[in-house]
């Protein structure tokens, strides 16, 4: 491999590199091997333009792949990914103003409702069952209900 780096064709491992990093960003993405990547990338094109021995060429990589992941960090926090659903993996949250039925009384402010064709925990008021509520927010999995007006 050291061969191989030193020899005059070394930028090609590098821009090889650079691309199967990308590669694992697309297949596994977390907006960190990218970072990685484009200093694979650079090194390459560096390597490609100035001969350089394999310790200069890894000391390169490792500067910039830490520019880069600094960087990264820096424009991330910045310009922040805004989730299009952001309430995806909040499903009571997601239920909030929905009318749901109580299947359980609520009595001493807890008992059971029923949305669509799922069951939940409930928190509220006291009500009979067959009583229409609405869901006011959650808790976790406990919806928090109250009377409909």
């Amino acid at each position: 491999m050291t061969e191989l780096l030193e020899s005059a064709g070394s930028h090609w491992v590098w821009l090889a590199l650079g691309l199967a990093l990308a590669v694992a960003e697309m297949l596994a993405p977390g907006y960190f091997l990218i970072w990685l990547a484009v200093a694979a990338f650079v090194t390459g094109v560096i390597a490609w333009f100035v001969p350089l021995i394999l310790v200069v060429q890894v000391t390169v990589f490792a500067v910039l792949a830490l520019l880069a992941v600094i960087a990264g960090r820096i424009w991330l926090r910045a310009n922040p990914i805004i989730s299009a659903d952001p309430l995806m993996n909040l499903r009571g949250e997601r239920l909030v103003g929905e009318n749901v039925l109580v299947t359980e009384a609520l009595v001493g402010g807890n008992g059971r409702v029923r949305q669509g064709d799922s069951e939940w925990l409930a928190r509220g008021p006291d009500a009979a069952a067959g009583t229409r509520m609405r869901v006011a927010g959650s808790d976790g999995a406990i919806l928090i209900v109250e009377h409909v007006e």
